[in-house]
């Protein structure tokens, strides 16, 4: 076991395994409102998001948003809010996120241009600063507390 590994459980972080795609992404099983989905890890992403095509799947309330959400080649997209879910990682959970809705029809597509799976949703940096979260590049895991 990794010294990092070590240090990080003893400190009370839940170790979650990631798979890495052919477009260097890092995917995970993440469950909302109990629900599993495929999701993205994006650093980059302030907020954490779900296809709008999802929101009834993962049993979202969503509002009307005045954010305009930009990213993977899109600008100005419209989004909804979805707030007080619940959000499962491993053994991490959380009662309190708060989610956007937009369309992943731009990311998905540039996923499948690639051959990588498709993805319900995105973790970002919200998510991972709600969680303290610790990426380990080389073992590909990510901790959260």
């Amino acid at each position: 076991m990794s010294t990092l590994r070590k240090f990080l459980t003893h400190q009370g972080f839940i170790r979650i395994p990631l798979t890495k795609t052919v477009t260097n992404h890092f995917e995970m099983l993440v469950k909302v409102n109990g629900v599993p989905g495929n999701f993205i890890l994006d650093t980059g992403a302030s907020n954490s998001c779900i296809g709008m095509e999802f929101a009834e799947e993962f049993l979202l309330i969503a509002e009307d948003s005045d954010i305009k959400a930009a990213g993977a080649g899109s600008i100005d997209l419209l989004t909804q809010t979805s707030t007080k879910n619940t959000v499962e990682i491993e053994n991490w959970k959380n009662t309190k996120i708060d989610l956007v809705l937009i369309d992943l029809t731009y990311i998905n597509t540039a996923l499948e241009n690639h051959q990588a799976n498709k993805v319900k949703g995105i973790i970002g940096a919200d998510i991972l600063q709600k969680g303290k979260a610790v990426i380990d590049y080389k073992t590909k895991c990510l901790y959260l507390k």
